[in-house]
């Protein structure tokens, strides 16, 4: 064999959590078969073992750090920081799905390897130096997240979520390859820092409306994975759809890592075009905090409103990547992993009380939770007022430092859109508290038993980072300054 084709071991040892991940998912798929019915949740907890062994192999990876194979790879603290967002979002996801799985009688190792799978994507996308290397991890994660989301075969809402999220996404993915072969087209490369060299050098740069053109084309696939006004309409219906832990996954995991390669490519390869595509995600920031917060004012289901939540919260991650700044990088990526504690949070609250076939999912029926189960209602507070962003919760540190950026950047009137948005949505969280607390008990909390174990786990995991960040936010914020691209 070519010795050219012959990995080095550096280069093994760098891309070792996707490596991981793709070992353990496999060893599901074929243990599946050979594992009786009723012993299915083992392959869950093999899962887990798998996402323990990526996240050692992060720490290895992040202690040898450079490139690998070719350069298409990036191992450095922004990597880092994506990959261990991504495999934590996977285990506080899985802990949420083994109580539910079983509830709805349909677990399968199917279920535990797609997630890995869709996990082991995101780590290529987050750490991808090139676009091709890209479009490849977008794609390991998108069709994993597409079967993961209509994986209750007989139930109609499953299958209309996969349906929609797969039509629109394959639309989305179709634009973001044009766009990727548009400007290997104009540049002679797909490498990010080469694409920033060309275009850097006037001599040999092209036509600045051919790169703006490509850039477009690109950010309409980025701006689908992290549900960005004006191609969110997808998100509402997908999480609503698709299972309660599914819906969590996908609100934290997969928009994490989006939002990685969102940052990756518009700072590095289009940096040098920053003043044309400041003005579009200045305009798709705020466009996205309005849509998200003005039509979670009109909704009845609390999954549906916590998809166009996820919409505006995305809107205010906008707002960091548009100061196109280091201070505003470490405050979206200090956002990421503030929204990804909180959210997975709210949905475990909901895949408990949902019950089966998820019958309970209107806010009206959390009616006298703080009565029944005062513990559960009281953590879901601590998310809904993390997401308004009250002091001493993460969810202020993210909204003050990304706001603060923003200034930083002469960004006023977006700050203060942003502001006056994040005031709207203090309305449609603390009506869910209202009814927790001051609504007589409705009859779908009578018969509410104590959340399981894993359940449990993730509900108090998740509102003690959110609180840790909100008394400490230091502890991420410093890594997630050093780590953030310059």
């Amino acid at each position: 064999m070519d010795a050219r084709f012959i990995p080095e071991p550096v280069h093994l040892i760098r891309f070792a959590p996707e490596l991981l991940l793709t070992v353990f998912a496999t060893l599901i798929m074929v243990l599946d078969p050979l594992t009786k019915e009723g012993e299915k949740h083992r392959l869950g907890i093999l899962a887990l073992v798998g996402l323990l062994a990526a996240a050692w192999g992060a720490a290895v990876a992040a202690a040898n750090p450079g490139t690998a194979f070719s350069d298409m790879l990036l191992v450095d603290g922004f990597a880092t920081f994506f990959r261990y967002l991504s495999i934590l979002v996977g285990v506080l996801t899985l802990a949420c799905s083994f109580a539910y799985l079983k509830r709805e009688q349909a677990d399968s190792g199917e279920y535990y390897a797609l997630l890995l799978f869709s996990i082991a994507g995101q780590c290529v996308m987050v750490s991808a130096n090139e676009l091709i290397m890209i479009f490849i991890g977008l794609e390991i994660s998108s069709i994993a997240s597409y079967v993961l989301a209509g994986y209750l075969r007989d139930d109609k809402r499953n299958n209309e979520s996969a349906l929609k999220y797969f039509l629109l996404g394959s639309f989305a993915t179709a634009f973001l390859l044009y766009g990727i072969a548009w400007i290997y087209g104009i540049t002679g490369s797909t490498n990010l820092a080469e694409i920033q060299r060309v275009l850097s050098n006037r001599d040999i740069a092209p036509s600045v409306n051919l790169i703006g053109a490509s850039a477009a084309l690109m950010f309409v696939g980025f701006a689908f994975k992290v549900s960005a006004a004006p191609f969110q309409v997808w998100a509402p219906d997908v999480y609503q759809g698709a299972p309660a832990p599914v819906s969590a996954f996908l609100s934290a995991g997969p928009k994490a890592a989006a939002f990685a390669i969102f940052l990756r490519v518009y700072i590095t390869a289009f940096e040098p075009i920053a003043d044309q595509w400041q003005a579009v995600l200045w305009a798709s920031a705020l466009a996205t905090m309005i849509v998200g917060n003005f039509a979670a004012l009109l909704q009845s289901n609390i999954k549906r409103l916590l998809a166009y939540s996820s919409i505006a919260h995305a809107g205010y991650v906008l707002v960091a990547v548009t100061t196109h700044s280091q201070i505003g990088t470490a405050a979206a990526m200090f956002y990421l992993a503030a929204y990804a504690f909180m959210n997975v949070g709210a949905f475990a609250v909901v895949t408990h009380f949902a019950r089966q076939g998820e019958r309970y999912v209107n806010i009206e029926d959390l009616a006298g939770l703080g009565q029944r189960q005062p513990v559960t209602a009281a953590l879901l507070s601590i998310f809904l007022l993390s997401f308004i962003g009250v002091p001493l919760t993460a969810g202020f540190f993210g909204k003050f430092y990304i706001f603060k950026a923003a200034l930083d950047a002469n960004l006023v009137w977006l700050t203060v859109l942003g502001l006056l948005n994040s005031a709207v949505a203090a309305y449609y969280y603390l009506r869910i508290i209202v009814v927790m607390y001051f609504h007589e008990p409705s009859e779908s909390v009578a018969d509410l038993q104590s959340p399981a174990p894993g359940i449990q786990a993730v509900l108090w995991a998740s509102a003690a980072a959110t609180l840790i960040l909100g008394v400490f936010p230091s502890w991420v914020l410093d890594f997630a300054g050093k780590a953030a691209l310059k």
